[in-house]
């Protein structure tokens, strides 16, 4: 199905005109974002999505709208990684509280030109990857795709590795290729200038250090789209439901980011739901040419792992919370 070319210019106008609202109206001045403005932020982002998807039900039917509500999702949650991980990049680099939501627009807005990449690229490659439908031990393999059922193989391999992880509150992010690409172009002054990127050293213009900071952001948001990107391809082979979905997911991590930042005791038993879902959005990939498991099971399935995971935190906090 080709998507109108209306409706996918009304999707880029609705971002553009929320992206210069955010910045340059709402966030025109630099402050330190309170609880009240994230939940409020929060809230408009997902049910911006919320309403997206409604459209996408009128006018492209049930089934792409259960494509993106559950691309949506698993983006969200996945992305929730990326949070925890932003959260020691600011503390290792000491970037004030009030700086956090101009490194995280710029640090998104970079994440949107590189999904883009990576989704319809992606999906090129997909669709050259197939191998004819063939019998094995009796049974019919349908549309067996190469590239899918590898990332399939190691999405579980990160599901199972990811519960035994440990949080490495002391990661050296001083050699990150965030960095190291920034200073291939760019003197650098390793200090802060108030919330510029660009500062005159000797009358010699030069990067600062929160510049050094949105790099090691968009570095490592490449890194966990590796994981990501697979992940909604079991979703839908359509790029706009799996791009669109992408971006209305991650655009509201800035909000959801400062949410997460004071209220971390909810969020103490999410990675075990992560693993989960990784592990079946893994499996999923796998068995999809002998065993299709449909969209709103899938939806089902990683909102309940969600759910559980967010109700554990909150029931079995863990013992420095409940010291707290």
């Amino acid at each position: 199905m080709i998507v109108n070319p209306y409706f996918i210019g009304s999707f880029i106008l609705l971002i553009f005109i929320m992206l210069t609202l955010d910045l340059g109206v709402f966030n025109k001045k630099i402050h330190k974002i309170s609880n009240k403005e994230a939940v409020v932020w929060s809230f408009v982002w997902i049910g911006l999505a919320m309403i997206f998807g409604l459209f996408i039900y009128l006018f492209l039917g049930v089934e792409k709208s259960s494509e993106f509500y559950t691309a949506f999702l698993i983006e969200k949650a996945l992305s929730v990684d990326n949070l925890f991980v932003f959260i020691l990049i600011f503390n290792f680099f000491k970037v004030p509280n009030e700086y956090h939501h101009k490194v995280l627009y710029w640090g998104i807005l970079g994440a949107i030109v590189l999904r883009a990449i990576f989704i319809f690229s992606g999906a090129q490659i997909i669709n050259f990857t197939y191998l004819p439908d063939f019998t094995l031990f009796g049974v019919l393999i349908k549309e067996l795709n190469i590239i899918l059922t590898l990332f399939g193989l190691f999405l579980i391999y990160a599901g199972v590795k990811s519960i035994g992880a440990d949080d490495d509150e002391e990661k050296d992010f001083s050699n990150s290729w965030g960095i190291k690409i920034i200073k291939m172009f760019f003197s650098v002054s390793e200090k802060y200038h108030g919330s510029s990127f660009f500062t005159f050293d000797n009358g010699k213009r030069v990067a600062t250090l929160l510049l050094l900071v949105v790099g090691v952001i968009e570095v490592t948001d490449v890194l966990f789209a590796v994981d990501s990107i697979p992940a909604i391809f079991t979703v839908s082979r359509d790029p706009f439901i799996l791009y669109s979905s992408n971006i209305f997911a991650i655009l509201g991590l800035r909000s959801l980011y400062f949410l997460l930042a004071n209220f971390m005791h909810l969020f103490a038993y999410l990675k075990y739901g992560l693993a989960f879902i990784l592990s079946f959005i893994g499996i999923k990939m796998v068995i999809v040419p002998v065993f299709h498991i449909p969209s709103p099971i899938s939806l089902i399935i990683v909102a309940i792992a969600l759910i559980i995971a967010v109700v554990a935190s909150i029931i079995w906090k863990p013992k420095e919370a409940q010291v707290e």
